[in-house]
């Protein structure tokens, strides 16, 4: 039997880690780690360039009456 439900557990000790491995591992569930810097360094990078554009005012802003116009539509 196939169930839909995720369960997403947040350990905050090498400990708890091993624990729900092992758990897991003797119950042979199917289980995956991540963790959350899995973003590609460049594009995160590029996000932050992004950010700084915006918040120094390095922006484009279009009325919406001129937006086709801009887009070219």
């Amino acid at each position: 039997m196939k169930s839909q439900d995720i369960f997403i557990a947040q350990p905050e000790t090498a400990e708890q880690v091993n624990a729900l491995k092992a758990f897991m591992e003797a119950l042979k569930i199917k289980f995956e780690i991540s963790n959350k810097e899995q973003y590609n360094p460049a594009f995160v990078e590029k996000i932050l360039e992004s950010r700084r554009e915006v918040k120094n005012g390095m922006v484009t802003r279009i009325e919406k009456e001129n937006l086709k116009t801009f887009l070219g539509l």
